[in-house]
């Protein structure tokens, strides 16, 4: 559709490389949570209530569950190329996918915990899925695989790099873990570090090494100590302040 052809460059980097439909769901994504995210500042702040159905309070996600099926569906059907149909379904998907993440804790959790400590796993996951989009309109794919390389080749490396995706997470590097999966070396670092001292890993390979659990949790003191509260005010900046 060349959207935005009246900004410098956009219809050479982004429109004539077929970019434009991931540029799309990245747009809405970011609009849609921004939208989202402030309403909900502003009614926690005003007292405004929330949308219910027979009686039963429906969260966005529920809504974003159905446009992002919905959407991905009609893209599978209909397969459509570049033009209207594809845009639209493009921002609908990013804006689902916004709706769903921004509860991702309430759907994690099982309960309501959008303004406590642990509703900060959808800042998490909206960090993260943003991060994402804008992977995939760079067009990184998942692993950085040359195809042309022999069958067995192939297969060691992702055997490999999946490996190390799996132990970053074990030992808590969640973020260095997602991110391998389009950056294989973050990956790798994070199958090499010290694991954080509540992770899964230090709980079945550090019970036994006291010495490696005390340097665990000494390093990861420190972490806290230099950079826990200035996450603590980027998240509170992106999705504001917990407590009701």
């Amino acid at each position: 559709m060349d959207l935005l052809n009246f900004i410098p460059g956009y219809q050479q980097i982004i429109f004539d490389s077929g970019r434009e439909p991931a540029f799309i769901v990245f747009l809405s994504f970011i609009v849609t949570y921004i939208l989202t995210r402030g309403y909900t500042r502003l009614a926690k702040v005003r007292g405004w209530g929330s949308a219910h159905f027979g009686g039963v309070h429906t969260h966005h996600m529920v809504f974003g569950l159905v446009i992002a099926f919905a959407s991905g569906g009609l893209l599978f059907g209909f397969m459509p190329e570049q033009g209207p149909l594809l845009s639209i379904l493009a921002c609908a998907f990013g804006s689902g996918a916004a709706l769903v993440l921004d509860e991702f804790a309430l759907i994690f959790h099982l309960q309501d915990v959008y303004w406590e400590k642990e509703g900060r796993k959808s800042i998490d996951a909206v960090v993260l899925g943003a991060a994402f989009c804008g992977l995939f309109l760079l067009r990184f794919s998942p692993l950085n695989i040359n195809t042309k390389d022999s069958l067995a080749s192939i297969a060691i490396y992702v055997t490999f790099n999946i490996s190390c995706i799996v132990i970053a997470a074990l030992k808590g590097k969640v973020y260095l873990a997602v991110f391998g999966v389009f950056i294989p070396s973050i990956s790798q670092i994070g199958a090499i570090r010290l694991a954080e001292p509540g992770s899964i890993w230090a709980r079945k390979f550090y019970t036994n090494k006291p010495k490696k659990l005390k340097k665990s949790i000494g390093r990861y003191e420190r972490y806290e100590r230099k950079w826990r509260q200035r996450k603590e005010s980027a998240w509170n900046f992106i999705g504001g302040k917990t407590g009701r």
